[in-house]
């Protein structure tokens, strides 16, 4: 599966981990506005600096798979995961391919600002939805493209939509936390 992430590093690494960005939109609310159960194993697709990941392992007694292709990426999230005494992060290196995960052993996915870079999108989020139990959840960040969407690498929501009921996903609910900003919460559909 061809990923093709943003190179700057210290660029990425300061957004990432930005105030700004944690006022506009905080890990705890996302995973307040979802059914985390503390029993639950969450998988954070492109996990980044870990953003989401040590939040989410701190409510859970599970595994957070931190997914990533970039291997600094995962240092960064291990070193703070080690200051923060959080043991339950599992780092992955690589795509979905890497994970070697067994069908229906993931609880919630969560995937922020990541998905418009994967092309074609729906074979992954079959993958995905191949590694979540029965009635599972998929948690879609994405930045709504402004103007002329053909010329952007963005994806709207209403794109987004259509491309997870395709992959067999209800979305359930949708959220716009910050501006320009959307959240999915998309469940696996039985069957």
């Amino acid at each position: 599966m061809h990923c093709s992430y943003d190179k700057h590093n210290k660029g990425k690494v300061s957004y990432l981990e930005s105030p700004e960005r944690r006022k506009e939109f905080s890990p705890d609310q996302l995973l307040n506005m979802v059914p985390v159960k503390e029993s639950d194993s969450i998988l954070d697709f492109g996990a980044g600096t870990g953003y989401f990941s040590i939040p989410a392992a701190k409510r859970i007694k599970g595994n957070v798979y931190a997914l990533d292709i970039d291997s600094n990426m995962l240092e960064i999230i291990k070193e703070k995961a080690s200051e923060e005494k959080v043991a339950n992060i599992v780092p992955v290196h690589g795509n979905m391919d890497a994970l070697r995960l067994p069908v229906g052993s993931i609880d919630m996915i969560i995937a922020s600002l990541v998905l418009h870079e994967i092309q074609p999108l729906e074979p992954l989020l079959q993958q995905m939805n191949s590694v979540l139990e029965k009635e599972g959840y998929l948690i879609c960040l994405e930045i709504q493209p402004e103007g002329n969407a053909e010329k952007s690498p963005r994806i709207t929501m209403e794109g987004m939509e259509k491309v997870m009921k395709e992959a067999g996903f209800q979305v359930k609910e949708k959220f716009f936390p910050a501006e320009s900003i959307y959240m999915l919460v998309a469940q696996k559909m039985d069957g």
